[in-house]
């Protein structure tokens, strides 16, 4: 009896991406640089939204439920109203600043429709750092809800037009976001020439110095990022040999992560559209109201960082709730400790866990791994995309082989066109078409990432290099720790001391908890200083842990110099 072998993922990708397939990829040279383009994307998210206007079902938010066709209309409205009224044409900024409202969707699909470039504002920033962000983006227009124009009549951004969403005491002349949508009535689409070099967002980074950077992407780069997952899943599929299942409930994604990051905004919104996937929105995180709405709706997909995927799974194991319809837990921002992604495994019936490494800065794709191949390695985040290249340099430049680490190195389809209004960083951003990531990682010898940590977070004990990321997977393996954060404390002697603060479950002394390291870890490696969190750690807008904030915390608590 003999057997077909089953494609390796190369095989896989070849064949998917052969001349005359669905993802055909070509070759092709852009702004003078050689690009894998798929053959058979949309020429720009215009169309996409075009394509995709069907009357399923697509947005819910508490009771209110929108079509991908009603969506679509009310984005025809105000971009009518955009044009109209405010004069927005092609190449303006239009600024988004509110929490996962249907108004965020909306207004995005509008701006970019008509060739304007829509600014994701962090919600979180405070007036000084709106007002930095509308100067920066030169933004004509901003579309916001009570909390952030509560912060824009303190910022004294001049020269902005604002529209209020859910506003119950909007500033005197700033218009209703819903009543101007009535007034416009349903027309069309205004006409407008988009292509896929036209900037589509400024999506600006969380930096922990200085002024954030408004990262440029382009209707081409965001679409090459939704067609690149597109790919992988269709690549598993083939892998596996097996076609794809039958669902047992329509697809259904949770937005929890803000639609102001590139994770909220490509890999868990916009990749809705080609999938006719629903999305539920949630107005903050809260794993207990999660697992309502995943029982409620028969939410089939989460996205969200390590710390969010933990609290999920934490809920799904104290609840009784009927979280079956789960197919997939996806991560990203920053790794998953191995433990987390057993976890997931055990705790969801259906649910599988997946992942994978990306940047703002390359639409939030690069490697991705889910599945049993994920089980297996669970300290990886994939391998690459079919757009994209890997590589990881030492300190000169050179390529290091397999399994040694270094910087990563990236560049591809989805990579960013710069960093907005900053000539001085863009001068010298690419090399070859390289972009350096600031990650420490390898690639193994079959083109597995490992990603180890952040070059800046890097402790550096006595010579020895620590990576922060492998201190804090130990310390997530302990069954009462929650949360952890790494990070280097002075230290006179050694240069810099490991230092960790954890969030426990249960009274859990620092000596107990380093005997427990120490079958896991370097001697070396273990925290000489241990700090205990009274509440969850604070996190980024995105679900990242603030690292910077808890080290200071620690430093000044410990009473030892800051570097």
């Amino acid at each position: 009896m003999s057997t077909t072998a089953l494609p390796t993922r190369q095989q896989a990708l070849a064949i998917l991406t052969a001349p005359g397939q669905p993802y055909e990829l070509q070759t092709r040279e852009v702004a003078g640089r050689p690009l894998r383009l798929f053959v058979n994307a949309p020429a720009s998210l215009r169309q996409l939204f075009e394509d995709t206007a069907t009357e399923q079902p697509f947005l819910v938010y508490q009771d209110e439920r929108l079509s991908f066709a009603q969506t679509r209309q009310r984005a025809a409205a105000l971009a009518s109203v955009l044009v109209t009224r405010y004069g927005v044409g092609h190449g303006d900024r239009v600024a988004i600043s509110m929490r996962n409202y249907p108004e965020w969707v909306i207004a995005f699909t509008a701006a970019v429709s008509i060739g304007a470039v829509a600014v994701a504002m962090n919600a979180w920033w405070q007036p000084e750092e709106m007002a930095y962000g509308l100067r920066d983006s030169g933004a004509r227009v901003l579309i916001a809800d009570q909390e952030r124009l509560d912060r824009f009549a303190q910022s004294g951004a001049q020269g902005v037009q604002a529209i209020a969403v859910r506003a119950g005491a909007a500033p005197a002349g700033v218009p209703d976001f819903n009543a101007l949508l009535a007034q416009a009535g349903n027309p069309p689409m205004p006409p407008a020439t988009v292509s896929g070099e036209d900037l589509a967002a400024i999506f600006y980074t969380s930096g922990s110095t200085g002024h954030p950077k408004g990262v440029m992407l382009t209707h081409r780069s965001v679409l090459a990022a939704l067609l690149s997952w597109e790919l992988d899943a269709q690549a598993a599929i083939l892998m596996s040999g097996q076609p794809a299942p039958t669902p047992a409930h329509p697809p259904c994604t949770l937005l929890a992560v803000p639609l102001f990051h590139a994770t909220g905004s490509h890999a868990v919104w916009l990749s809705c559209y080609r999938q006719q996937r629903r999305m539920v929105c949630m107005h903050k995180w809260d794993a207990v109201q999660a697992a309502e709405l995943i029982e409620r709706e028969r939410i089939t997909s989460f996205i969200a960082p390590a710390a969010m995927t933990g609290d999920l799974v934490r809920e799904a194991q104290r609840s009784q709730r009927d979280l079956s319809s789960m197919l997939a837990v996806g991560g990203g921002g920053a790794p998953r400790a191995p433990e987390q992604v057993r976890q997931i495994d055990r705790s969801f019936a259906n649910a599988l866990p997946g992942t994978g490494w990306g940047m703002t800065e390359t639409n939030a794709i690069g490697t991705g791994i889910g599945g049993e191949e994920y089980l297996i390695r669970p300290a990886s985040s994939g391998r690459c995309s079919a757009v994209m290249e890997l590589k990881v340099v030492d300190e000169q430049g050179r390529a290091l082989p397999a399994g040694e680490r270094g910087e990563l190195l990236v560049r591809g389809t989805g990579l960013f066109s710069g960093y907005w209004n900053r000539p001085e960083l863009n001068a010298g951003l690419f090399e070859d078409g390289w972009f350096r990531t600031g990650d420490v990682a390898y690639l193994d010898d079959e083109g597995y990432l490992f990603i180890v940590d952040r070059i800046k977070d890097l402790i550096i004990r006595g010579g020895e290099n620590i990576g922060c990321g492998q201190v804090e997977a130990a310390l997530l393996m302990h069954p009462q720790v929650h949360e952890a954060a790494v990070y280097a404390v002075p230290d006179e002697r050694l240069g810099e001391e490991v230092g960790a603060t954890v969030h426990c479950t249960e009274p859990l002394e620092p000596e107990a908890l380093r005997e427990f390291l120490a079958g896991h870890l370097a001697r070396f490696e273990v925290p000489r200083y241990i700090l205990k969190s009274d509440g969850p750690l604070p996190r980024t807008a995105s679900g990242k842990i603030l690292k910077r904030q808890l080290r200071d915390a620690a430093v000044a608590s410990l009473g030892v110099k800051a570097s």
